[in-house]
């Protein structure tokens, strides 16, 4: 069981499992992007994150956290100048996990973890009318606004739609006495002794 477990630990101790996350960490902000497999993606993804958040906060409690993960004090000025800069009206997401293939030597999945574009382009990019409950919705909105009469709009007009049941009713007795009692489980464990 994995009750509060929190995160990874690819098998390394403590402090050589920090140390090779913040050196992630630290290489993702500065390049862009990296490749890893996708175990170590998801977690740097993590701290990833949290440190564009405290860019965009841009207090010195926020600078200094910061610090502690980020190895580099250009990559820190970088994160609470453009980066910040570049992820203001976003609010979260500012990576994204993308899978290649798997690895020749121990065939471990690889995953390619870069920062998303940011900002007011990518906002710009996005397509419109994906507000809430997707294409058809958006299509059913556009033509209500053009006067259209569509299936949904035509049965709450006729006040048809699913009916409701009455208060009380639940499946007829028959019913469940129709149904077939479950078969037995069945388990690893053989009933013959040898």
């Amino acid at each position: 069981m994995r009750h509060r477990a929190r995160s990874r630990k690819f098998g390394r101790t403590s402090a050589h499992r920090l140390a090779m996350v913040r050196n992630m960490v630290t290489s993702l902000l500065e390049h862009g992007r990296i490749e890893t497999t996708d175990a170590k993606a998801k977690e740097v993804r993590r701290l990833a994150e949290r440190m564009i958040t405290l860019g965009k906060r841009g207090t010195l409690h926020a600078r200094r956290r910061a610090l502690r993960v980020i190895r580099s004090r250009e990559v820190a000025a970088r994160v609470f100048g453009d980066l910040a800069d570049r992820y203001r009206g976003r609010p979260g997401g500012y990576t994204r996990v993308l899978k290649l293939r798997r690895r020749v030597g121990d065939d471990a999945p690889v995953s390619l973890l870069e920062l998303v574009e940011g900002g007011e382009e990518a906002a710009a990019k996005a397509p419109a009318g994906r507000k809430r409950g997707g294409e058809k919705a958006a299509k059913a909105r556009k033509s209500a606004a053009a006067g259209k009469e569509t299936g949904a709009t035509r049965r709450a007009a006729e006040g048809g739609g699913r009916k409701a049941r009455p208060a009380g009713k639940g499946k007829a007795k028959s019913e469940v006495a129709a149904r077939k009692p479950a078969a037995p489980r069945k388990t690893g464990r053989s009933s013959k002794s040898d």
